[in-house]
């Protein structure tokens, strides 16, 4: 039996990358993946409306997705040193290790204990090649003893569940905008963004910019005054924080390009999801978006080099050949979905 941690998923306030994997994992695995949640009272999972622990046997699985400690699950670590069951994760990132001056502190000081406690389970999986060589890389650096078997493992574009957009390239004839999706924070390089696109405005360079996205209350916050600021100077800036799911599909239905200028990414799910829609991407060459970017339907540019990013959004903005032959190159290239992220699960625990 799979027993699937819904933990998180449970009180999320927002839907977040981390919360839209849980979720949609889940809903893939169906009957199989069996919720249950960590309660510190008990010290142990429970389930079901009357919150009954659970009684495992040496051959379940405990499936998580999700990220933990002992400090919000007391009595976890014990859980693992000493598990009833078969233990299975996926690791997302190492991003609060590698950037520590641009993550949330709580992260930062959560994060390592997180990685050295997965270092003990049967099975993980990484969502990116680069993030497996952070993740082993750390255990050796840290002298961790390393039980877990560790594979690479796909994530799926279709973030909506919806059909994947596969039709003739058709560049809009409205002026062409540029749309950015993800939480308001310097990890997703708005800023920067948004000094690629004034120096555009000034080349006289006509389109609209459209960035979506919660604001993190730790770092956001001089962003978002930047990006309030603009809008009021010029209408050919947007910026949703509350994004519905109808909006969101009209963004991606009008947008030229989904523009992606992130420092650091555990996969890069923005960029798969420009592509489900048959929508171009513009993103940062970062090896980890590379594994993705490098079969078609997207455009690298140097990670904060101001001149390269002006000349490839220019290039996707003026160039309708350019356009077209990314688009062509979206709407026919294979993607994962999370179909495939499923069976991959299934296939190793079942």
């Amino acid at each position: 039996m799979i027993y699937y941690d819904t933990t998180k998923l449970g009180a999320a306030k927002h839907r977040s990358g981390l919360t839209r994997l849980t979720s949609r994992i889940m809903e893939e695995l169906g009957g199989l993946a069996h919720p249950v949640a960590w309660d510190g009272r008990p010290r142990t999972f429970v389930a079901g409306k009357n919150r009954a622990p659970v009684k495992f046997s040496a051959d379940d699985w405990l499936l998580t997705v999700e990220q933990f400690c002992e400090a919000d699950r007391p009595g976890f670590r014990d859980f693992v040193a000493r598990p009833p069951c078969r233990l299975a994760a996926m690791f997302h990132d190492a991003i609060p290790v590698k950037w520590p001056h641009i993550t949330w502190p709580q992260s930062v000081q959560r994060h390592p204990e997180y990685m050295k406690l997965l270092a003990g389970f049967d099975r993980c999986w990484a969502i990116s090649a680069a993030t497996k060589r952070d993740f082993e890389g750390f255990w050796r650096w840290q002298g961790t003893p390393q039980k877990a078997r560790v594979d690479v493992i796909e994530l799926g574009a279709d973030f909506d569940d919806g059909n994947r957009v596969r039709r003739d390239p058709v560049i809009p004839k409205a002026r062409p905008s540029l749309l950015c999706v993800g939480i308001v924070e310097p990890r997703k390089n708005q800023t920067f963004l948004l000094d690629v696109a004034e120096e555009l405005w000034r080349e006289h360079v006509e389109f609209e910019l459209h960035i979506v996205g919660r604001v993190n209350p730790y770092f956001g916050k001089p962003i978002q005054a930047r990006m309030r600021a603009l809008q009021q100077r010029t209408g050919a800036f947007h910026f949703h924080e509350a994004a519905g799911d109808r909006e969101l599909g009209r963004l991606y239905a009008e947008a030229r390009a989904v523009v992606f200028p992130t420092i650091a990414e555990g996969c890069g799910l923005p960029l798969l999801e420009a592509l489900w829609r048959g929508v171009p991407c513009v993103c940062s060459d970062l090896p980890v978006l590379r594994e993705n970017a490098d079969a078609g339907g997207c455009l690298l540019a140097k990670v904060n080099d101001r001149a390269d990013w002006v000349a490839r959004l220019r290039t996707v903005l003026t160039d309708e050949a350019v356009c077209r032959r990314l688009q062509a190159e979206a709407m026919s290239r294979p993607l994962p979905c999370w179909a495939d992220t499923a069976q991959t699960l299934r296939s190793a625990l079942c």
